[in-house]
């Protein structure tokens, strides 16, 4: 089942998300994945929440958000409180969850013309077929 059956003007939505990966409108991700209301910023190198470097989350910080939802797969995975800091000298919000509900929570943003990211980890095994 698809979230949102079209796309209101030139905005990116998750469409669905499932363990084969998370599509955001017509491509489907299979690994983590970088995406603002505007445009995919593109894939994510990185090996889990546990290994981030303060490095690896410049490129979000680089987009100037004012909030940042970071999808942790499919379990809520907490980062670290140095990390946490890298986003509150920067003066952005962060919400950590499991990524469906980052996924859910990113739409319902996009839709209120929030200045949002979202960096999704996949969304593991757990819930195949399942929307977000």
């Amino acid at each position: 089942m698809e979230l949102t059956r079209q796309k209101p003007g030139d905005r990116m939505y998750v469409r669905a998300i499932s363990a084969d990966g998370i599509r955001i409108d017509e491509q489907t991700y299979t690994e983590a994945v970088l995406v603002t209301p505007e445009r995919v910023v593109g894939t994510w190198a990185i090996e889990g929440v546990a290994a981030l470097t303060a490095e690896q989350l410049q490129p979000i910080v680089d987009q100037q958000p004012e909030l940042v939802l970071l999808g942790t797969g499919a379990k809520q995975v907490f980062l670290s409180p140095e990390l946490m800091m890298v986003f509150h000298r920067a003066g952005i919000g962060i919400e950590v969850m499991d990524t469906r509900a980052a996924c859910r929570t990113f739409n319902v943003l996009v839709m209120e013309e929030r200045k949002v990211i979202a960096a999704l980890l996949p969304p593991g095994e757990s819930g195949a077929g399942d929307t977000a």
